[in-house]
């Protein structure tokens, strides 16, 4: 039988019953391999008045251009690519954001990224790849939330 849309019902997403995670403070996810923090203008902005710095001061100590677009820079620690926001000495045990309150979308939203959200063999490599010891674990996000997190967090 014919969907009454006329076959165009969209399959529910893999995780349409929601997803635990809950960050342990890890700073897995604000580590590893080189990569980029990606932020918008706004974002530079608000970065830059958290720390009480002019833009052009914030653009000049933290941030770095790859390719056409601009990153946050990345310290080597003991082999691995910190985000230079990345506070490992304030809380031992903890690797925690100096900026949390202004971080860009992009760790705003973590683990809700496309490519961790596109199947389960995605999230479960992302979990093992980062490693993420939060993935699977603690508070049950739902379908709403999650896809909220999908979007870039609007």
């Amino acid at each position: 039988m014919d969907s009454i849309d006329g076959g165009l019902t969209a399959k529910p997403a893999w995780y349409a019953k929601g997803l635990r995670f809950e960050c342990t403070q890890c700073g897995n996810c604000c580590s590893g391999g080189p990569g980029a923090v990606w932020f918008t203008l706004a974002e530079e902005e608000a970065m830059a008045k958290e720390l009480e710095l002019t833009l052009e001061v914030f653009h000049a100590r933290y941030t770095r251009r790859i390719g056409a677009r601009y990153s946050l820079k990345e310290l080597l620690r003991n082999g691995a690519h910190d985000c230079v926001f990345l506070d490992r000495d304030t809380q031992p045990g903890k690797a925690i954001c100096s900026i949390y309150h202004a971080r860009p979308t992009q760790c705003r939203t973590w683990p809700w990224w496309s490519e961790v959200m596109e199947s389960p063999a995605a999230w479960e490599d992302t979990k093992q790849r980062t490693p993420c010891p939060g993935m699977n674990k603690g508070t049950l996000h739902s379908l709403v939330e999650i896809t909220i997190g999908l979007s870039g967090g609007a």
